[in-house]
């Protein structure tokens, strides 16, 4: 066992130190830090107690404290389509451009080995005298190769077997990774389907990340602003990369009309559709669970298990059946409203019936919780305390007020809570039915008038073709907060319901 510990902590040292050389310092110093409390939690005696704690202390870590975290660093930079790649990777593809120094030109013919290597012959186009011959290579998928060439005779004849331009076009790619060092030391790489020819780096990386342009004389230098190479007129170049910005991703939502608007007018529109969902899925499971409490009402269990039935049904299967029901052209809800009083609602391009429409699936989909919940309560409620009330005189709405409403709602309180925060995040109900739309005008970026912060946020991350992942990271902290507020209010109300 201590063998087989030492080998997977060498393992797991060595993918560390793989990280490391990859550039990414600060997970390389988290997975090292995990890496050096493992070995000591499982080879000192004291810690014992610690060795079942750790999976699911690792676990909790690289499932929510990481993502959580690099979610909120997100937020505080311009990570999107423009600004996808590091400093140095934005470096590395100015670096790769390569330009034609000059005007010669090597024909090229490919030879195949026995052994299923192949041999390259180039002969200098304007000397065709010159030729050289490089050692019998190996064609595979990998990075850019260079290998030598050497001279060989003018007279020498060259093999008779070469490839057709048919099979140096499947080829093409494998043959573009070759680099052929001539004798004089120049490198020339595939141009066409017939010549290699000398390419030299366009750029330059000189000292405080200035880059040179070897042709035109250009340089241009990182403006760690923007986040973008710019020379000295601040003209930009080349692709983005990433910078720290502070809090101007949230700020943007206060100072941009063109997000601002759309945002608040999301926010309130989640508020809104968090608490109706849940008022209207209570109402109507607190009125059907009263309703089969009847003691008159023949066939309850019958009724309670059809009324149920909804909560047996996947989500997205009940979501899908009613984004068909709405639709306006086809949809058979539209079809008996027409054969009825001669209308066809805009479900899905109407803004107030989109969301009307996506009231009335959750609440499709939420009362028959809410009615098991109900139910349960109901019939823990003493008949004592309604016997009671009719020697007073009450009536049935009465107790329902007085009496029912109150011992209900009390520990409901909780799971009304839950549930506001499970509606808040509701993006698979938004997603299915309307995916945001009908979409706002003039907003600055893709909003939808019946997206919720949730949908808001994946729309901006991976459906705008500007990908503001910076953005988008802003709103995920913003839910975050206000989920978070609303799980600390549950554990309140959670620990005063325990007390009662």
């Amino acid at each position: 066992m201590a063998g087989l510990g030492l080998a997977l902590a060498a393992a797991c040292l060595y993918g560390d130190f793989l990280i490391f050389m990859s550039g990414e310092i600060v997970l390389g110093v988290i997975f090292l830090a995990a890496i050096t409390a493992a070995i000591v939690i499982y080879s000192c005696k004291r810690t014992y107690s610690y060795r079942y704690l750790f999976p699911g202390l690792v676990g909790f870590a690289l499932f929510v404290l990481l993502p959580l975290g690099y979610t909120v660093y997100i937020a505080f930079t311009n990570y999107s389509a423009a600004n996808l790649l590091s400093l140095r990777g934005v470096q590395e593809h100015f670096l790769q451009e390569t330009y034609l120094k000059s005007d010669h030109r090597y024909a090229f013919t490919v030879h195949p080995e026995t052994d299923g290597r192949f041999r390259i012959l180039l002969e200098d186009e304007q000397a065709s005298a010159k030729r050289y011959a490089t050692d019998p290579v190996e064609l595979r998928k990998s990075a850019s190769r260079e290998i030598e060439a050497r001279v060989i005779s003018p007279d020498g004849k060259a093999p008779e077997k070469s490839l057709s331009m048919r099979e140096v076009v499947e080829k093409r790619s494998l043959l573009g990774n070759l680099a052929v060092t001539l004798p004089d030391g120049s490198a020339v790489t595939m141009t066409g389907l017939r010549r290699f020819a000398p390419r030299f780096p366009v750029w330059s990386l000189q000292e405080n990340n200035i880059l040179s342009n070897r042709v035109t004389g250009v340089t241009i230098h990182p403006d760690f602003e923007t986040g973008f190479y710019v020379d000295d007129a601040g003209r930009r170049s080349g692709p983005g990369f990433r910078v720290e910005i502070g809090f101007r991703n949230f700020a943007v939502i206060a100072s941009d009309p063109g997000v601002r608007g759309p945002f608040f007018r999301i926010f309130i529109w989640n508020i809104s559709f968090a608490f109706l969902s849940v008022f209207l899925t209570f109402a109507v499971g607190m009125f059907l669970a009263a309703l089969l409490e009847w003691k008159l009402l023949r066939g309850r269990k019958i009724y309670r298990t059809l009324l149920i039935l909804p909560y047996a049904v996947p989500a997205f299967i009940s979501i899908l059946i009613f984004r068909g029901l709405f639709n306006a052209n086809f949809g058979e809800i539209n079809t008996v409203l027409s054969a009825l009083f001669g209308i066809r609602p805009q479900w899905t391009s109407d803004p107030m019936l989109a969301k009307a429409m996506i009231l009335i699936v959750n609440v499709w989909l939420g009362y028959p919780y809410m009615m098991i919940l109900c139910t349960g309560l109901l019939q823990s409620i003493s008949g004592d305390l309604y016997e009671a009330s009719s020697v007073d005189g009450s009536g049935a709405l009465t107790d329902f007020f007085k009496i029912t409403l109150p011992l209900v709602f009390r520990p409901l309180k909780p799971l009304l809570v839950a549930s506001f925060a499970f509606n808040f995040n509701n993006f698979l109900l938004i997603y299915l039915l309307t995916q945001g739309r009908p979409d706002m005008v003039g907003a600055a970026t893709v909003a939808g008038e019946t997206d919720l912060l949730v949908s808001y946020t994946f729309r901006v991350a991976f459906r705008d073709s500007a990908a503001n992942f910076g953005y988008a990271s802003a709103v995920a902290v913003i839910i975050f907060a206000i989920v978070g507020a609303l799980a600390y209010m549950n554990l309140r109300l959670s620990s005063r319901t325990g007390k009662a």
